[in-house]
């Protein structure tokens, strides 16, 4: 796949933004394991607790649309570098942190900072690589970059129990000046530039090309897929997995982390097959997300209605099912990019990657509200308690795969199949 010169430099590049981007993974899902002993140290009940996820996912959802237009102004490098510098910047003062409301804020760094690198990276895929691979490279970097929270489940959880909190978390935030190096010395916008500068746009343009965008069906249709598959594995990855696994089934913290481990394996896995089956079956997109949301309500229903603690390997099931929903909502980018001109990519990428984030922020603040009412004063969670809380996940199936439905049909109106071929193969 590499003997081409200039696909060589492609992966390159792409891979220089991917670590970027694998790094804002790591750093979004750090707290996950540190969940228990964040309520410890800030002293905080679990729907406070639960803030902390919210506020870095309602900055990174809000932030989508602005990061969009500017990296079409700006481009790709200038906007990846501002946001490692602030993730690195947002973890450094975390680290230090011993006050709930300096948390908060350095949560909120990471969050501006995390928001600030997916677009980017999806922009340098489309940018390098000829169009008939750009399905296969846009779902290994939702994939590979997956592994961010492997990292934050397995080594984050040995660095909290021997190196303490500050230390850990100040051992992550040095990786960002290592990766600064590296993307100021290899990183291009496009083969013809290092530095791509757009047009500058009035507001009055810019909310022309938003509604231009989202009044396409494929970008409605790819906002409902992206909000309607991940925010299962975003919720158990983020934060309330750990507690769920240790709390409401009973497993041990290292039966817990290896789930959260085969949340991240699963979807590594399946990535590149969905990633081929884009290519091969692009007129099957919407069925593929519709399959995936019943059989993630289906692995659910199973856990939740099992009597007692299920057993392990029912949760391993579900860790699998759970985790091909991450992958999943990459579908929703390629029919945004088969739906809008190059010009508006990026912002329609903004429009559509709010959906999986806004859908995470509700279910994650509702889980800690749920958690707090079915819990007594001064006990910890109970199993009957997540029950509960995990069951509010059927509302945003049934709103999103609903959507799905709805906009699949007046997408498929819009573009014929001879189109949606033409437009996924077609060379650069």
């Amino acid at each position: 796949m590499t003997e081409d010169p200039r696909l060589r430099t492609a992966v390159l590049v792409w891979g220089v933004g991917l670590l970027v981007y694998l790094l804002a993974v790591f750093h979004r899902s750090s707290l996950a394991v540190a969940g228990l002993l964040a309520s410890e140290r800030f002293d905080i009940s679990a729907s406070q607790l639960a803030t902390f996820t919210m506020l870095q996912l309602l900055v990174y959802a809000g932030m989508q649309v602005p990061v969009g237009l500017l990296v079409d102004r700006w481009g790709s490098r200038s906007v990846l570098a501002a946001g490692l510098a602030v993730m690195t910047i947002g973890q450094s003062v975390f680290a230090f942190a011993t006050s709930y409301a300096v948390a908060l804020g350095a949560r909120a760094f990471v969050g501006v900072g995390d928001a600030l690198t997916f677009i980017c990276v999806m922009r340098l895929v489309n940018s390098w690589f000829p169009r008939r691979r750009i399905p296969l490279f846009s779902q290994l970097t939702g994939t590979i970059g997956q592994l961010g929270s492997v990292i934050a489940a397995v080594p984050m959880t040995w660095a909290l129990r021997d190196l303490g909190w500050t230390n850990a978390y100040l051992t992550a935030a040095a990786v960002g000046p290592v990766l600064m190096v590296a993307l100021l010395l290899v990183l291009r916008d496009s083969p013809r530039a290092r530095n791509l500068r757009g047009e500058p746009m009035s507001l009055v343009a810019v909310r022309r090309s938003l509604a231009a965008s989202w009044a396409e069906p494929g970008t409605r249709l790819g906002f409902w897929m992206h909000f309607s598959t991940p925010f299962s594995s975003n919720m158990l990855g983020l934060l309330w997995g750990y507690p769920f696994f240790v709390r409401g089934e009973g497993l041990s913290s290292g039966e817990a982390g290896a789930l959260l481990t085969v949340i991240v394996a699963a979807a590594m896995t399946v990535g590149p097959v969905l990633g081929w089956f884009v290519g091969a079956y692009p007129w099957q997109r919407s069925s593929m997300v519709l399959a995936v949301i019943t059989a993630l309500a289906g692995a659910w229903a199973v856990v939740l209605l099992w009597p007692g603690e299920a057993p392990f390997a029912v949760l391993v099931g579900l860790a699998a099912v759970v985790g091909i929903g991450g992958p999943t909502c990459m579908i929703g980018f390629d029919v945004g990019r088969t739906s809008n001109p190059p010009a508006r990519l990026a912002s329609a990428t903004g429009l559509i990657n709010q959906g999986g984030f806004i859908a995470t922020l509700v279910l994650v603040v509702v889980i800690g509200l749920v958690l707090d009412w079915r819990t007594p004063t001064g006990s910890d969670y109970t199993a009957d308690a997540f029950r509960w809380a995990m069951a509010t996940q059927f509302a945003l199936w049934a709103l999103g795969g609903s959507q799905v439905w709805r906009f699949r049909r007046l997408a498929r109106r819009a573009t014929s199949r001879e189109q949606l071929a033409a437009s996924l193969h077609s060379p650069t």
